[in-house]
């Protein structure tokens, strides 16, 4: 089965909050992704598989630094390399916008997705005790992008 990496745009809103509400911990709402998806200092990526988007990563740029703010596969699309290839097109999108380094916070009892980002080369930068509202810490991950 083929998978499609491409920009996300408005089109594409409900399908990304409907993969946020099956797949996030704390899931953004439709009015956030609306909000998001219309700021020029943000990117969306989306991943298809026959035509139904199945994931997103969605991020900030700032200057030359880049963060992924969420990435979410639907459970029913899982282990199939999606969230790796999401990575990837938003580190080519990062180079195009001259990122130079990324970052992103995980939840340190998320073990796939700390295996997922240590895969792709990010690396730890610290921790934030207690950041999420369950009291869980972040990990907070660089990688180098350029």
């Amino acid at each position: 089965m083929s998978a499609l990496v491409r920009a996300g745009s408005l089109h594409d809103a409900t399908a990304i909050a409907a993969v946020e509400a099956a797949a996030a911990h704390r899931p953004w709402s439709r009015v956030d992704v609306d909000r998001h998806l219309v700021d020029p200092a943000r990117c969306t990526l989306v991943v298809e598989q026959e035509g139904s988007v199945v994931g997103h990563a969605l991020a900030s740029v700032a200057a030359d630094e880049g963060e992924l703010l969420s990435i979410a596969v639907h459970p029913s699309a899982r282990r199939l390399g999606l969230g790796g290839q999401l990575l990837s097109g938003l580190i080519a999108e990062w180079a195009d916008r001259g990122v130079g380094t990324g970052w992103l916070e995980v939840r340190e009892d998320n073990v796939a997705a700390v295996a997922l980002y240590v895969a792709h080369d990010w690396r730890d930068a610290g921790r934030r005790k207690g950041y999420y509202h369950d009291g869980v810490d972040a990990l907070v991950m660089r990688r180098e992008v350029c």
